[in-house]
């Protein structure tokens, strides 16, 4: 018999993928984040938008800062400040940038309009106030293709579904209260069309259900896998959830959705403690897991047969993260190739750290391999239509800029878009003139930014220190344009001599 060989190493475009955090000046400095010890993200994002749940006395609030509010934050910036209790969770509606969603330990769940130009002034009467739940409220979860579908789960161990389309302002009655976990429900997540809820609960069982009945459908019951958050991976059929292992090792477990006896993979990663939080991109089929109260971020490729899971390497940071929010698709910066980014919250500093997940490419253009069609930021359909019965799977668009299906605004990334353009990427010897011009394409596309800042959105500077902060900018941005700027001359004067030494070695010919 002839042996054939076969390679050991795997080809992916993904393999090198690095971290890249954002400079000093590209983070969110001052923010006095929550010392709560609840196990949520505590961070949500939008192209437009970053919320951080923060520290108050005397009821609960969220901080809402616009994208490119980079640098140092006011200490009296204006907050979201209606509840009573501490706030647990906050998530913006996926299909609206200025409409965000709280829980809270006053039994409540709150959702806001935020005004176009951000939060100017204290915010305190909401647009809906949800009271269902008899005790406090610490998860909330949008469905992700129907509109103004939110779901929610407390101490109560209730999972209610409402629908925000009813007219009242304060609804009292949601649609449907699933009440079948015997204790408090740690994560919930949906498959891609909406048409399967799964969730993990503190009695560490995976539960799958039908959201629309509340019918229980699966139930995972290993002993070797205490589960903690649990994630549907897009459209694999699989979940992957984290926890903990029999010898309290932290651990990542990976199922069939249609069956959950058994799992299909367990890893054990470390003995530390902390809780792993797992976020899945389905347009590359990357897992990140991130722990928090420690600065590491695992990341690996899943495909749908075995071995299922493919360590790719691992982000470090001595500085521990609390919670993360994460970018949607449509707002990451397609020119310097960011397929994912985080949030961190960084509690021992005040702050908050984007960090950019990037394929290095040698090209500035477009990179049409590594961004399928996404998921949208338009509704497949109505809440009646989805309570009468209809799954549909997202409306997908493409990140190429300028695409019709596309968001206008999917291009503003957070104040780094234009400045990592010019400091982070050193243009290819042999593709200078190309990249010069994708250089002048993305000036000319991006006219509306200032300074890396959308002048649509930004609020004008109220205060002497905000106004000397632009202008500190403004000075630094012209500083690099101009640097920028002088190595492109440089840089033509060498094509133009090289051009000139080849003319003259053929003519010499």
């Amino acid at each position: 018999m002839k042996m054939t060989w076969r390679p050991q190493y795997r080809s992916s475009k993904f393999r090198h993928v690095f971290g890249k955090p954002a400079t000093k000046e590209n983070c969110y400095d001052g923010v006095p984040i929550t010392r709560s010890v609840h196990d949520n993200h505590l961070c949500a994002a939008n192209p437009r938008f970053i919320a951080v749940i923060t520290e108050c006395a005397g009821g609960g609030a969220f901080l809402v800062l616009s994208i490119s509010h980079t640098g140092k934050v006011d200490p009296h910036h204006p907050r979201v400040s209606g509840h009573r209790g501490n706030v647990l969770d906050v998530k913006w509606n996926p299909f609206n940038d200025f409409c965000i969603a709280s829980c809270s330990e006053d039994a409540t769940v709150k959702v806001w309009e935020i005004p176009k130009h951000g939060v100017l002034k204290n915010i305190t009467v909401p647009w809906k106030e949800l009271q269902g739940h008899s005790r406090r409220v610490g998860l909330i979860e949008w469905h992700p293709t129907a509109n103004n579908v939110l779901f929610s789960t407390g101490y109560d161990y209730q999972v209610m579904v409402w629908n925000l389309d009813a007219p009242e302002q304060v609804i009292k009655n949601p649609v449907r209260s699933i009440s079948v976990h015997p204790d408090m429900v740690l994560s919930m997540s949906f498959n891609m069309d909406g048409s399967r809820l799964a969730t993990s609960c503190k009695d560490k069982k995976i539960r799958i259900f039908d959201p629309r009945t509340g019918a229980l459908l699966q139930e995972a019951n290993c002993k070797s896998h205490k589960a903690s958050k649990v994630l549907y991976l897009g459209n694999l059929k699989m979940l992957l959830s984290t926890g903990n292992s029999r010898w309290n090792h932290r651990q990542i477990a990976l199922w069939d959705q249609e069956d959950l006896s058994q799992p299909l993979l367990q890893e054990d990663l470390d003995g530390s403690s902390g809780v792993l939080f797992p976020f899945y991109d389905p347009d590359t089929h990357m897992l990140y897991v991130a722990g928090k109260g420690d600065g590491n971020i695992r990341y690996y490729e899943i495909s749908s047969e075995k071995p299922y899971i493919h360590f790719l390497t691992e982000y470090r940071s001595h500085l521990p993260q609390k919670g993360m929010g994460i970018m949607p698709k449509r707002g990451l910066d397609v020119y310097s190739c960011e397929v994912f980014r985080f949030y961190r919250l960084v509690t021992i500093k005040s702050l908050i750290e984007p960090l950019s997940m990037i394929v290095p490419r040698r090209s500035e253009s477009y990179q049409e391999d590594i961004y399928p069609m996404t998921a949208g930021c338009e509704p497949a359909m109505s809440a009646a239509e989805w309570m009468s019965g209809m799954d549909k799977g997202p409306v997908m668009m493409s990140l190429k800029p300028g695409s019709k299906l596309s968001d206008p605004l999917s291009d503003l990334t957070s104040g780094k878009a234009l400045s990592s353009s010019l400091d982070s990427r050193q243009p290819e010897p042999t593709n200078d003139l190309q990249a010069w011009q994708n250089g002048e394409a993305q000036d000319k596309s991006r006219s509306a930014v200032t300074n890396g800042r959308d002048v649509m959105l930004c609020s004008p500077p109220k205060t002497e220190n905000e106004l000397r902060q632009v202008f500190y900018k403004q000075q630094e941005e012209i500083r690099r344009l101009r640097e920028m700027l002088s190595q492109r001359e440089v840089r033509i004067k060498q094509l133009e001599l090289e051009i000139k030494n080849v003319k003259n070695s053929q003519s010499s010919h």
